[in-house]
């Protein structure tokens, strides 16, 4: 009986070693996996970011600009904006190769 006792406690013993590693290898994984999502997140809104910065910057820095300034209009040869329809008018602002004299 003492040794079927003894059996027992170090059944006991090795469950809880193993519980208490898959426990930890499972947070790990977990962590590892949080930790990916939120940095591809961060990746994807700086790419929108970059994505939505040269939208606007072709409505203004254009050669022909949406009197309306509709968001992504712009070009540079004359013609219609494709959100609302008007014609296109020069962009004063415009510098062809991209600086002031």
């Amino acid at each position: 009986m003492n040794f079927s006792k003894k059996n027992h406690e170090f059944k006991n013993k090795k469950s809880n070693i193993m519980s208490k590693t898959v426990k930890t290898i499972l947070g790990v994984l977990v962590l590892g996996l949080m930790f990916t999502v939120v940095s591809c997140k961060d990746a994807k809104k700086d790419e929108v970011t970059t994505k939505t910065e040269q939208v606007e910057n072709k409505e203004h820095d254009s050669a022909y600009v949406c009197p309306m300034h509709c968001e992504g209009s712009g070009s540079d040869a004359e013609g219609e904006c494709p959100k609302c329809g008007m014609a296109y008018v020069e962009n004063e602002d415009h510098n062809a190769n991209g600086h002031e004299h």
